[in-house]
């Protein structure tokens, strides 16, 4: 390689040489060896790093500034408690199980984050999403199951465990791990089991660095993603807001179906569910738009959806709706903790499918949160660890009757917004929490589902406005919006999980898409200076003469070989291979002319002083292959390389290479792309396009004169 100044007197002139630096790779038995070595090797500060890695805690409470750090903690703690309380119960109507198992998933989610998260600001727990996903798949076992999927949640059998007042002989019983379920019993077992997987998977992911998975979900695929399950909760809750009783529609097109049999059903509407959720969608409303218009002036978030829930269960209590209006409540929310139990192992072959959506997006939602306040806030965390706590998040809790959960953007906001300067606000929370399945839980009987519905279709609100953003996306990136559409599209009108899949293929095949048809260009000078850039794109550019300069903007490999080849064709003007079998019957016209008129003149053809004849002299005499734009090649784009340096030379046209990173250098060299033994790399590999249009023409000059001397 060589990089030449136009004046040649000055050093510059000579070849510029950069010396690659030698690489010895080690032995793979010597890396596998000193690996283990490193792995296995026990000792005491090794251990204290593993275990202070697994439970960053322990690092980082005794350094805990309580004068600087508590009041925040304590306030973000309790607000978020406060928010998290009525959450938790309106988001198990998704997750199809009773209000209770909310809470307790609500519960033991902050507890294990605060021992094992690394993000200071993270709020993990019950997510709209999650619960969706879960509820999708405990209906459907429930259904297989054989229950009325019409009507309401009956009492479960634990309700005994505090009131033993109470009796109920359910109509249905399923024997799963030999004991006899009724149908909430066996909905949270049917959650409990999915969450222990989509755990485990999680935590598998974390051991074997799989947490590149999360890479392949872009922004726009994963914000598409959530508007349409936003959608489809909305669809999901609206039956609630009008108290009809139809069952939830199992299998693809939720949207559809349900929407449908709102309709068809729409006589059936009660009253008093309908006028309560207006009133609480009102106060929500207005209390968020409040929150919104007056954050800068207001500390602490207004606790809107616990003044409702507050309001609409005493209203609901003393005015009788469930037994005088037939309105749909939450039931009996015993006090205390259910004794744990195993996950159903048995049934876990059927929902091992089911498990891996809910893991990945999961932890990409919880890992891109963390990352971002971290940013936010000046810290770092380890997405490994954070892999392993929101694994562990699932896996303990199912053996506790709990369901997945996630970080929710929702709440990390508040407690951002509130002062939250460590997970102790978690530990706040959890107590919270703790507080209402101690003492409180019984007093939200008499709450109805529609203030729940209304609680959770409120919090949408955010999502759904994305929809605003759409004309905002196209302008910016046609292909992100698209992107955007398809996969919100897909989750509403298909399904939530085939809605994920179809949104990642199809953001794949954009990528591909965009690499099989990237932007190509022919290059200019800029005032006789040594910057070369787009003829089309700049104006007051001047080719170089008898140059063509050419600009891939892509990696070039096996896909788009054939695009890379039509483009640079189309650019230059001349494809080798048809300039040379035109020539050949140029040559062959002009052979048989001349043999003919030798004869008719009864003359011998000399055939030796036609051959230079024939050749046409094109408009360029060398291409240049500005390599700047492309990231990498396979052996398909060496061999595209290889075989148009040759091609080109069949016609009379120098092919050359200018700013090529080490990557593609290696592959070309191992090609054997400059000649054997890499003899023709000083003349056909260059630092810059400059240099290589100054040494096209110099060796363009001296073949002329070499030509005229001859």
């Amino acid at each position: 390689m060589e990089d030449v100044s136009p004046d040649t007197d000055t050093p510059l002139a000579q070849p510029l040489l950069l010396e690659r630096r030698v690489r010895q790779p080690q032995p793979a038995v010597s890396v596998i060896k000193s690996k283990l070595k490193k792995g296995l090797t026990c000792s005491g500060p090794k251990v204290r790093s593993t275990l202070t890695g697994f439970f960053p805690v322990v690092r980082w409470l005794p350094k805990y500034k309580l004068k600087e750090y508590i009041w925040g903690d304590l306030m973000s703690g309790m607000i978020v408690g406060i928010i998290l309380v009525p959450q938790a119960i309106a988001y198990c109507l998704l997750a199809g199980v009773p209000p209770l198992y909310g809470l307790y998933t609500s519960f033991y989610a902050n507890i294990i984050y605060f021992l094992m998260g690394t993000s200071r600001h993270v709020s993990v727990g019950i997510f709209s999403l999650m619960s969706l996903m879960v509820g999708q798949t405990v209906v459907r076992e429930v259904f297989l199951a054989g229950f009325d999927m019409s009507e309401d949640s009956t009492p479960s059998p634990h309700e005994a465990f505090n009131d033993t007042n109470q009796t109920f002989k359910p109509e249905l019983t399923v024997e799963l791990m030999g004991m006899q379920l009724g149908k909430d019993d066996y909905s949270i077992s049917i959650a409990a089991s999915v969450t222990f997987l989509a755990g485990v998977y999680q935590i598998l992911m974390a051991v074997f660095r799989l947490g590149f998975v999360s890479v392949y979900l872009s922004a726009p695929m994963l914000d598409g993603f959530a508007t349409g399950a936003s959608f489809t909760i909305l669809t999901v809750q609206a039956k609630y807001l009008l108290g009809l009783k139809i069952p939830r529609h199992q299998g693809y097109g939720t949207v559809v179906v349900t929407w449908f049999n709102i309709f068809a059903n729409i006589h059936k509407t009660n009253l008093c569910d309908l006028i309560t959720s207006a009133i609480c969608i009102s106060i929500l409303v207005a209390g968020k738009e409040i929150q919104e218009r007056y954050k800068d002036r207001l500390k602490i978030p207004l606790p809107t959806e616990l003044v409702v829930v507050a309001g609409a269960t005493l209203a609901s209590h003393f005015g009788e709706f469930n037994t005088r209006y037939h309105s749909s409540v939450s039931g009996h929310i015993p006090t205390g903790f259910i004794p744990p139990q195993l996950p159903a192992f048995s049934i876990m072959p059927r929902l091992a499918l089911d498990a891996i959506p809910l893991a990945i997006i999961s932890f990409a939602f919880t890992v891109s949160l963390s990352e971002m306040f971290a940013k936010k806030h000046g810290y770092t965390v380890r997405p490994n660890q954070e892999m392993v706590a929101i694994g562990l998040c699932n896996v303990v809790p199912s053996f506790f009757h709990c369901f997945t959960t996630s970080a929710a953007l929702a709440k990390t906001m508040v407690k951002d917004s509130t002062g939250c300067q460590t997970q102790v606000s978690s530990l706040i929370s959890a107590l919270v929490v703790l507080l209402v399945l101690l003492f409180f839980a019984p007093y939200f009987q008499a709450l109805q589902k529609c203030v729940l519905a209304c609680i959770i279709i409120v919090s949408l609100r955010g999502a759904l406005r994305k929809f605003r953003d759409v004309p905002a996306k196209w302008r910016a990136s046609r292909m992100d919006a698209i992107v955007w559409l398809v996969a919100m599209s897909a989750t509403a009108l298909i399904s939530v999980e085939l809605g994920l899949l179809v949104g990642v293929i199809f953001s794949m095949c954009c990528v591909i898409y965009k690499t099989q048809n990237p932007k190509v260009s022919l290059l200019g000078q800029v005032n006789d200076n040594d910057l070369y850039e787009d003829i089309e794109e700049y104006k007051n550019l001047k080719m170089p003469s008898r140059v063509k300069i050419f600009r891939f903007q892509a990696p070039l490999y096996y896909a788009n070989k054939n695009s890379f080849l039509k483009s640079l064709y189309k650019a230059v003007g001349v494809e080798p291979f048809l300039e040379l079998t035109k020539r050949k019957k140029a040559e062959k016209k002009d052979r048989d002319n001349s043999k003919k008129q030798a004869k008719t003149n009864g003359e011998k053809p000399n055939f030796d002083v036609f051959v230079g004849l024939v050749q046409k002299e094109l408009e360029f005499h060398t291409i240049v292959l500005d390599c700047s734009a492309i990231p990498f090649i396979d052996s398909t784009g060496m061999g595209t390389f290889k075989a148009l340096v040759k091609e080109y030379k069949e016609i009379g046209v120098s092919v050359l290479f200018a700013c090529c990173n080490t990557s593609i250098i290696d592959v070309l060299q191992k090609g054997e792309c400059f000649g054997k033994n890499n003899k023709d790399i000083s003349s056909l590999l260059f630092y810059t396009v400059h240099a290589a249009v100054l040494h096209a023409n110099r060796a363009a000059e001296e073949s002329k004169a070499e030509d005229s001397v001859v």
